[in-house]
């Protein structure tokens, strides 16, 4: 689990979290290894609303649960469907998704520099429906726009982290959604079936 420890010296982590399934173990593994994280709920892409309360409701309980922070960034469904303009059509795990993964990261690295975070990483990561290599360089360009912040581009695949996460979502009966997030993935989704 040598992946758990960041390259750089902290005891804190700003952690974009998209949902509490692909939250839970590595919040767990954080904490275990001495790493306080605050959760960084910003995801513009999650469609309908219901969903994105869905979600956002099964973070905070998770994060009370572990008492951690949490902070709840603002939905801004428009200007996300203004950043992916275009690229509506694009396959899961194309340019969309690439744009997408910008926009949160941006996001989050700017709320890192503002509020004093050195290392900022996401459990985008996590998931069988994302690149992980888009999701790195993302986060590489948001770190670049600051010089004091380390964007952390853990595999939170490896280390036995996905079997502990199957093991969190029955353990606390997490709500554990059928596709990425926004109303692009439930259409690529629904086709799949």
């Amino acid at each position: 689990m040598n992946h758990i420890v960041p390259p750089i010296a902290t005891s804190s982590v700003l952690l974009h979290t998209c949902c509490a399934p692909c939250s839970s173990a590595i919040i767990e593994a954080l904490i275990q290894h001495g790493i306080r994280p605050t959760l960084y709920f910003y995801n513009p892409n999650i469609y309908p609303t219901e969903e994105y309360m869905r979600r956002k409701s099964e973070v905070i309980r998770y994060a009370g649960m572990m008492g951690i922070d949490y902070i709840d960034a603002e939905y801004e469904h428009e200007q996300w469907l203004c950043s992916i303009q275009g690229r509506e059509h694009e396959p899961e795990r194309g340019k969309r998704c690439l744009e997408c993964f910008r926009m949160r990261l941006l996001k989050t690295a700017a709320y890192a520099h503002t509020h004093d975070y050195s290392v900022f990483a996401t459990t985008l990561s996590t998931s069988r429906w994302k690149n992980l290599q888009q999701i790195n360089t993302a986060g590489e360009e948001a770190s670049q726009q600051y010089n004091d912040l380390y964007f952390w581009g853990a595999n939170w695949r490896k280390g036995g982290l996905q079997e502990r996460r199957n093991e969190l979502i029955k353990e606390h009966g997490f709500y554990n959604q059928t596709y990425c997030g926004c109303e692009f993935s439930m259409s690529h989704n629904t086709e799949l079936k």
